[in-house]
């Protein structure tokens, strides 16, 4: 059966069809909004994303200038380190150095000491004994031509040769 409406409103096809038309528009607006909602958050969670890794790039970029320049003043103390104990290793040595030459000229000196301490000791004995041997010799020599009157005649002319020599002394 078909049905012929004299009015096209009075048709109940044009009434399901405005309605599903009013459907559509009202679901499709409230869906549009409820999309573009969720589109946009993301937009907005993607963009609060995107600022925290640029903030973080930013600041690790920062970091890595700051260690960078951490690094690089830390080779220059270890620098200044190593220098300071060379100069420190060297003048440790050149003080080592002279210390021993001093002690060499010490010993050199004390040797020197030594030996002239032993000369005059020598020297000395070897006058004594030289005294000792010209004395015994002496004797012998005047025990063997002394007599009693050549030693009379000796005493008496040291005595009156005694005031002369006082005189001269």
């Amino acid at each position: 059966m078909h049905h012929h409406y004299e009015y096209f409103y009075l048709d109940p096809k044009f009434w399901v069809a405005v309605s599903f038309v009013l459907f559509v528009l009202l679901a499709g607006r409230k869906l549009w909004a409820a999309l573009s909602g969720m589109l946009d958050k993301r937009a907005d969670a993607v963009r609060a994303e995107l600022n925290e890794a640029r903030r973080l790039r930013e600041e690790a970029e920062v970091m890595h200038r700051e260690a960078e320049a951490e690094r690089a003043a830390a080779a220059g103390e270890a620098e200044a380190l190593i220098t300071r104990a060379k100069a420190e290793a060297e003048r440790v040595a050149a003080a080592t150095a002279e210390e021993a030459e001093n002690a060499a000229k010490r010993r050199e000196r004390m040797a020197m000491d030594r030996i002239a301490a032993a000369e005059a000791s020598a020297v000395a004995e070897v006058r004594q004994a030289a005294a000792e041997i010209a004395s015994a010799a002496a004797r012998d020599v005047i025990a063997q031509k002394l007599d009693a009157a050549t030693d009379a005649a000796m005493v008496d002319r040291a005595v009156a040769d005694l005031p002369r020599a006082l005189r001269a002394a």
